[in-house]
């Protein structure tokens, strides 16, 4: 069943797009750090993920004839594919790995592009960044793009023509969680493109935060793949995904400081 089925009334049109492809899981998931394409395999089966990333630089799909090749596991007929260019810390590197993923996987335009800065944090260098994205819209990519969560670039971004602005939670890897809510918010309410939060997520409850944030999905990898029980783990993000869209979409209730509010009507009481 979609999740704009499992809903409700009056949710009908909650879609989820992404450029021209749309989908129905807002989880997307990463292929690294597991301890084969095995456990790949199931983990990613158990989140209920349809794209999923790779690393070209690091992962095997197919310029590496004599490794394993991560297509045989999880097949691109099933999963959407997400190429990044993790590990790259100039447009130039960026731009050149795009093309290669595009060129094994047969004309796929759909990429994630990031460009660090700095090899201890990973934090993104936005100028190249920026620079990358201008080449790679032109080039007919449909972007994805890391950022930092400046609302500033992510309104750059957007106007280069990104289809999805993917601000960071915390550093990549560090399941730290959301450490600026705020700029988040700020990147949700001005964006017209999704916005997914990428890297910083540690638990199921840092992801349900996102949704209820309103972000549209939320990308992680290191999350899942270095829980102690990383099938288990695909599973919670599952839920915890499906719940916070459900609760951001709900709408809460108003927050009262310092008053109380009976859940049960005073009227009425028996005396």
């Amino acid at each position: 069943m979609k999740l704009s089925e499992q809903l409700g009334v009056g949710e009908e049109n909650d879609i989820f797009k992404i450029g021209t492809r749309v989908f129905n899981s807002r989880l997307l998931v990463g292929t690294g750090k597991y301890k084969n394409f095995v456990e790949t395999k199931e983990a990613i089966q158990n989140s209920g993920a349809e794209i999923v990333t790779v690393a070209i630089r690091r992962t095997n799909i197919g310029q590496n004839q004599d490794e394993p090749n991560l297509l045989e596991y999880l097949p691109a007929s099933e999963f959407t594919y997400l190429p990044n260019t993790a590990g790259c810390f100039n447009s130039e590197d960026a731009i050149r790995t795009l093309r290669l993923a595009r060129e094994l996987l047969d004309g796929h335009n759909l990429v994630k592009l990031e460009v660090l800065g700095d090899k201890d944090t990973l934090y993104p260098n936005v100028i190249e960044t920026v620079e990358a994205a201008k080449i790679l819209v032109k080039e007919g990519f449909e972007v994805m793009v890391y950022t930092s969560d400046d609302p500033i670039i992510a309104r750059m971004l957007e106007d280069i023509g990104c289809v999805a602005i993917m601000p960071l939670a915390s550093l990549i890897g560090s399941g730290m969680g959301i450490l600026n809510p705020w700029n988040l918010d700020i990147i949700i309410k001005n964006a017209n493109v999704p916005v997914i939060v990428d890297a910083g997520v540690g638990t199921a409850s840092d992801a349900a935060i996102a949704m209820e944030l309103g972000c549209d999905g939320v990308l992680m990898n290191t999350a899942i793949a270095e829980a102690q029980n990383p099938i288990k783990m695909a599973r919670a993000m599952k839920k915890a995904i499906e719940a916070g869209r459900e609760a951001f979409l709900s709408g809460r209730m108003n927050k009262k400081l310092y008053k109380g509010s009976p859940s049960s009507p005073t009227s009425g009481l028996i005396k």
